[in-house]
């Protein structure tokens, strides 16, 4: 038990060699490390910055799907042939339905056939999947599409996950390092962005939806009347002042959009925006302005229509420009957030703090000088309590914390004020097992072993006793894990990789060094 071959002692020390390399870029400004020298990030709590809670407004999917139902059964109906003739076209968002009924009862059942045509399929769990819409009639020719509670659910996912992602896009595209994006609860999501003091225009980016359309104008429409005619809609231009009819269809979808990028117009001047369409994009966009040569076409930017310019030829290449009095910062803005993509829904901000650099730094010498005040008591205790074979425990402690934070560098965690906790727990926590094994040694020296028996016995007695809580103590943690939120969560990470390194230290390199120091000293009694 004492025996220790070259190759082990040698590996030993390597790992905590190595534990030290790679803590030691955490002293040094990043400037000057290489490439693949790591350090822990600090959280928003020390390093200052804004904390945003954000929404998904789900309910405005309910309303778009409702829309597009209502507009495929009008477009389908009028369509048929013969046209099939029907009364009360609505959507209902409360109900999450739309009805309509036949003028004819027996043309009911070919109305529900193009809506059950235009459901989506949606995942229902075990790999199987349904349509998102439940259609019913009744014998008086009503016909009513219901979205399910299933596809709304995996709508609500779905909408989510994607937010998470182009809200990860769109904070990358302004240039913030270390942002903490992350699922929270059912539909919000968190944002944390170390070293932003003033997130106003985050906030505007993260808030619009960015959902680009193209469509045409309705040139016949009374503008001056207070409901507009079907198929079509008003809306405000982007300064607010001029009002547009636009037709309802889309008729080319800006997800279509490969690239945006400011630019200025080489003719005015003028801050533009510069896009190019994928190939469905450029063959769509191709065939409407070859279509409609003379007409205006809208390009509608979260329903506000930015610019409506007249088509004067085709435009087959697939590229095309925005021009609506940007200046360079909305211009590029307006760039980031179509190359990011649309929301699927919207987001509000539910909750926001900013954390100012002065509050961070105070928060930080608190932690260091905890860190250091823990260390010293624990250091001070060790060495009266236990004498030599205190002081190789603490000398394991060192070793423990320079492991510690080369694991946390490499893994590329964020420390924040409840890590810092996490580790000034875990120096208490981390000598319980040296505490063990020289109580141990101390029993079995009283009963008159001689000292390497003693030695042998406190180390492989005491094994399972160190085991069994160090375990409970990491399934707790692994608990703090799975159901806490971002700060639980970083304490329990630190608890739980100080944990696993104390167990090391203590029952290995503490052993190494006592190894060391009994074959050189070959003692007649044990100082413990």
């Amino acid at each position: 038990m004492m025996y220790f071959a070259r190759w082990k002692a040698l590996a030993v020390v390597g790992v905590c060699l190595l534990g030290m390399l790679l803590s030691v870029p955490n002293l040094l400004p990043r400037s000057v490390l290489p490439d693949w020298a790591r350090q822990i990030s600090l959280g928003l709590d020390l390093r200052g910055g804004s904390y945003l809670l954000l929404e998904v407004d789900t309910s405005a999917m309910v309303r778009e799907r409702l829309e597009a139902l209502v507009d495929t059964a009008r477009r389908g109906t009028a369509a048929a042939n013969p046209r099939i003739l029907y009364t009360g076209l609505n959507a209902n968002q409360e109900q999450r339905r739309i009805t309509l009924r036949a003028s004819d009862p027996a043309r009911a059942a070919d109305i529900a056939r193009l809506l059950r045509e235009a459901a989506i399929a949606v995942p229902a769990g075990a790999g199987v999947t349904q349509p998102d819409i439940e259609v019913t009639t009744s014998p008086d020719g009503t016909v009513t599409a219901t979205l399910t509670e299933v596809a709304l659910r995996a709508k609500s996912a779905g909408a989510v996950e994607q937010s998470i992602e182009i809200v990860r896009r769109r904070i990358d595209e302004t240039g913030v390092a270390e942002a903490l994006i992350a699922r929270q609860g059912q539909n919000r999501i968190l944002v944390q962005l170390p070293g932003v003091e003033d997130p106003a225009r985050i906030k505007d980016l993260l808030g619009r939806t960015a959902r680009m359309t193209f469509h045409l104008v309705d040139e016949t429409a009374n503008l001056q009347a207070p409901t507009p005619p079907a198929g079509t809609m008003f809306l405000p231009g982007e300064r607010g002042q001029e009002r547009y009819a636009v037709r309802r269809r889309v008729e080319v979808d800006g997800a279509n959009l490969t690239d945006a990028r400011a630019g200025q117009d080489g003719r005015t001047g003028e801050w533009v925006v510069n896009f190019a369409f994928d190939s469905v994009g450029t063959r769509r966009f191709a065939e409407i302005t070859r279509q409609n040569v003379g007409r205006p076409f809208a390009i509608v930017l979260d329903d506000k229509v930015i610019t409506a310019p007249v088509i004067r030829e085709p435009i087959t290449g697939g590229r095309g420009q925005i021009s609506g009095s940007f200046d360079v910062r909305g211009a590029n803005d307006l760039s980031v957030l179509l190359r990011a993509g649309a929301l699927p829904a919207p987001l509000t901000v539910v909750e926001e703090r900013t954390v100012g650099p002065e509050l961070g730094a105070d928060a930080i010498r608190a932690g260091l000088l905890s860190l250091a005040a823990g260390t010293a008591f624990v250091f001070l205790y060790m060495g009266l309590a236990y004498g030599f074979f205190g002081w190789l425990a603490n000398i394991a402690l060192v070793a423990n914390v320079i492991i510690m934070v080369g694991i946390l560098s490499v893994i590329g965690a964020t420390l924040t004020l409840p890590g810092i906790a996490g580790i000034v727990l875990t120096l208490g926590t981390a000598l319980d097992a040296n505490v063990l094994i020289n109580e141990r040694i101390r029993e079995e020296t009283k009963l008159g072993r001689p000292p390497l028996s003693a030695l042998e016995a406190g180390f492989s007695k005491a094994s399972g006793t160190i085991l069994d809580s160090n375990l409970t103590n990491l399934i707790a943690m692994a608990c703090l894990y799975a159901f806490g939120s971002g700060p639980v969560k970083g304490f329990a990470v630190t608890v739980a990789i100080g944990t696993i390194v104390q167990m090391y230290t203590a029952t290995v390199v503490v052993r190494l060094l006592v190894s060391i120091w009994y074959r050189r000293r070959r003692p007649a009694v044990l100082p413990v």
